[in-house]
Parts: C-alpha cells; structure tokens; sequence
C-alpha cells in the first residue's frame, strides 16, 4: 500500500527555527495548513507543535482545526463567497477580503451570531491575483468602517503564486505607507500589516523587510525549508518532512523499448524512445501509486540510482538498472515530493497518511539537505 509520512522531528525543527527567526525581528506570524487537506492525524501533529494561528483556504478544514483544538485562532485567507458568509463567521476567527459586498454580508452574519469577525484587507501589489486596488484603498477602508460588528486587524498582500511577481522593499514600504495614512485619515489604529509569506522570509536575511512589516503567513518554508525567492533551500532547514512510500508490486528484467505500432498513452502523449537500447533490457518495478495520487515530474527516489520511467494511473514504472540493491516485490521504495505532489497525495484518498518522529535512518540529514 503507498503512503505520505510526515516526520514530525523534523516538523519541529523547522518550527522553532522559524519562531527564533521570527521572534528575533519582532514579527509575528500565522501557519498555512492547507497542504494538510484537513487530514487529523497530520493537523495534531501541527496543533502540538504550535500554539500559532492557522489559516487555510478550505471551510471543511478550519472547521475540522476548530473540532480540535476550539481556541486556536483560524484565518480564512483566500476573499470570502458571500454564500458561505455564515460558516465564515462561525469557523473562521479572521478572514482576508476584497469585495465591499462580501464585507456587508459578513458584518450582517456576525451581527446575526453575536460575534465581532476580525478582517485583513488585502491589497494589489502587483502580482495580479487578489487584492483592492491601492488609488482605492481609502475609500475602501472608510466603507468598511460604517459597517457593525467587524474589526480591521490588517492589511495584506499576496506575492509570487500566480504570476510570480517577488516581493521587494519598495513594494513592502508602499504598504507600510499606507497603513500610516489610513491610520492618519481614519484615527484609527491597524495592529497589522501582513506583508510576508514563505517568498518574503530570505529578505530578512537580507535587512529588506521595513519597519512596521510585522506578521507572515508561512507554509512551503515551514514544510519544506524552501527559499522560494530563489528557488532553494535555507540552510539549517529540513527538507524531506514528508516522504512517499510506495510498495513494488512487480518486478522483471524487461526490454527497455517497446515493441509494436505506438500511439497515444492515457495522457494523450506519444513516447519517444531511444532505438539505440532497442536489444537492452533492464530491471523495472512497478509500485502501487498513480497519476491518481501523484504526479511523477514532482517526486523523486531517494535512491540515485532508481529512475521513473513513466506512470500510468494507478500505476508508477521504475527502473532499476541492474537492480544491484536486490529490491524485491513487496519491498517499499521511497520518494522525496515538492509542494504540489504532496498536496495532491493528500488529497487522494488512495494514498494512506502515516507520522514518524525520527532523524535518522534513510532520512536526508540536516547537513545534506542544506544549502
């Protein structure tokens, strides 16, 4: 059976290595768990760990960290469908908004459930995705205040996941500005700019974090030590927190070309091969997990020498050269997987979830995993 081990040692060491990080400039910072698909088992592991706010774009998960753990504070951080203006309200302690409307509708539910809903507005910074225009911040803002039982606790911005627009100081300062002003204009105090997210924390490194930038949301870096502005790693970070197993189901030397008239796969692909290895023939594996549940560009085996082949859906093809590790059918083979491939692993149902506490064994060490 193939399954995702989240290694909560690991977890926790990059934790605390962001909590001193964090702590020793003076920011604040929340949790995005929506890697997790609200899985139990994986959001106990990160509720023990962490007393932080945790924010996820999926109702069905901060409702399920509420079940939990009721007195963790949950940030819904994509903007709002005015129809789920009541579940937001009742499972989200803050959310993050861009529409006057969805504004209106969320006030009228808190004021119907006799809550005070917490909101960031998030700001257009340039990276084209959500965001309130800033020539209309402040008319924005002074809408929203009129508006019963809501409380601004921040403004935000997005960076970097659709159009891969960076983070830079100048755009962090224009923000920081605005907070100013809209506290000038209003006499009203914003405790929050939420400038930061996994693509921002290098530029701490880099003394290009202004003043007053004082609250992060932090997911790919917590889970896999990425430096996403540059696409690495951040020395001193694990990388391998989740790793794939996947059990061989069958095992032959095979011809390392096909034979016969070639079309198109499942995928709609039409395989290339080399004729050069039409009379070579290797070891391949063929271990239980497929298009289904992963996608093979985004996983790789821990071992240098296993190559993928191809996959088909419930199936993924290995190649094991001359299979010189004496692998077996029934043995499990293990991969290391990026963000994408372990969001999608867990959100198949296929694929079971398992945690480990260990930092040793086949586990990529600190050291080798640093950059």
């Amino acid at each position: 059976m193939s399954y995702i081990t989240l290694n909560s040692a690991k977890l926790y060491h990059n934790f605390t290595f962001l909590e001193d990080l964090f702590s020793q400039h003076n920011i604040e910072w929340a949790i995005v768990a929506k890697l997790l698909c609200g899985n139990e088992k994986f959001l106990d592991v990160l509720l023990n760990i962490s007393d932080k706010e945790i924010c996820d774009s999926r109702l069905s998960n901060l409702k399920t960290i509420k079940k939990l753990s009721p007195e963790t504070t949950t940030i819904y951080i994509k903007p709002p469908a005015r129809r789920l203006a009541k579940s937001i309200v009742e499972f989200a302690d803050v959310s993050f908004n861009t529409e006057l409307e969805t504004l209106k509708a969320l006030s009228a539910e808190a004021v119907q459930q006799n809550k005070v809903h917490r909101v960031v507005l998030m700001a257009e910074m340039g990276e084209l995705r959500e965001g309130i225009l800033l020539a209309e911040l402040m008319e924005f803002y002074g809408a929203v205040l009129q508006l019963p039982n809501m409380e601004v606790v921040g403004l935000g911005t997005n960076l970097c996941c659709l159009n891969g627009i960076l983070p830079d100081e100048k755009k962090l300062k224009t923000l920081a500005q605005y907070k100013t002003l809209l506290e000038k204009k209003f006499g009203v105090k914003i405790p929050y700019i939420s400038g930061g997210s996994s693509v921002t924390v290098p530029l701490i490194y880099r003394n290009e974090v202004p003043e007053g930038i004082n609250h992060f949301r932090v997911g790919e870096t917590l889970f896999f030590g990425t430096d996403v502005f540059a696409d690495g790693y951040i020395h001193g970070m694990y990388r391998e927190v989740f790793t794939l197993n996947a059990e061989v189901i069958e095992l032959s030397e095979k011809p390392r070309v096909p034979s016969g008239t070639a079309g198109t796969n499942l995928t709609g692909d039409t395989p290339a091969f080399d004729q050069s290895e039409y009379d070579q023939t290797s070891v391949r594996a063929i271990v239980d997990v497929g298009l289904l549940d992963i996608d093979a560009k985004n996983i790789t085996p821990m071992l240098a020498d296993i190559k993928i082949i191809g996959a088909s859906s419930d199936m993924l093809i290995l190649d094991l050269g001359e299979n010189e590790r004496g692998l077996k059918t029934g043995d499990n083979v293990e991969f290391s997987m990026n963000y994408m491939a372990v969001l999608r692993a867990m959100n198949s149902d296929y694929v079971d979830k398992k945690v480990v506490n260990v930092l040793s064994g086949a586990a990529i060490s600190l050291a080798e995993n640093s950059n």
